[in-house]
């Protein structure tokens, strides 16, 4: 029986639809972080998103910012990469629509989903280091994200598929 090839549209940063399940030959995962300009919480998480996509972007893994605020527009978006050392690191998408957060099941920004073959292996927070809005600890006891992309690319199942990641609600989820 032949089953039809997946496809989750978004926006390029240029406009145009691109597919966001593509990705180039030889790409052992992709990895979705959710994430907006204004959101502290995801700003914060800079550094670690830079840290996690240095150690695994050599390594077969895409890493693709999702914008999913209509009121993001590229040039926000743009200013928002070079601000916070995106560029070059990660592609950066728009999801007006929300067809990429609603196939991934996000609910916050900044979430992190991990897409193996089309399917969704790993979805919620990058580390622990928010307990809940306000209460952050010094340091991460956990990093999931991380141990997520070493399970993979070890052959292995993710240890823990499922998180609960603490951020910005996206907002036009109601809508």
């Amino acid at each position: 029986m032949f089953l039809p090839l997946l496809t989750v549209l978004v926006q390029a940063l240029s406009g145009a639809p691109v597919d966001a399940l593509q990705a180039p030959a030889g790409t052992r995962a992709i990895v979705f972080l959710f994430t907006s300009t204004d959101c502290p919480i995801s700003n914060r998480y800079a550094p670690e998103v830079r840290r996690i996509a240095d150690a695994f972007g050599s390594k077969g893994v895409a890493f693709r910012l999702v914008y999913p605020s209509p009121s993001e527009d590229a040039r926000a978006i743009r200013e928002h990469m070079t601000a916070y050392s995106y560029a070059g690191i990660a592609d950066a998408v728009r999801d007006p629509k929300l067809a990429l957060v609603k196939f991934a099941g996000a609910t916050v920004t900044p979430e992190a989903v991990v897409v193996v073959a089309g399917k969704v292996v790993y979805r919620g927070r990058i580390d622990d280091r928010y307990v809940d809005l306000g209460r952050e600890r010094p340091a991460p006891t956990r990093r999931d994200l991380f141990d997520a992309l070493t399970a993979i690319l070890d052959g292995k199942p993710v240890p823990l598929a499922k998180t609960q990641a603490v951020g910005c609600f996206i907002s036009d989820l109601a809508r």
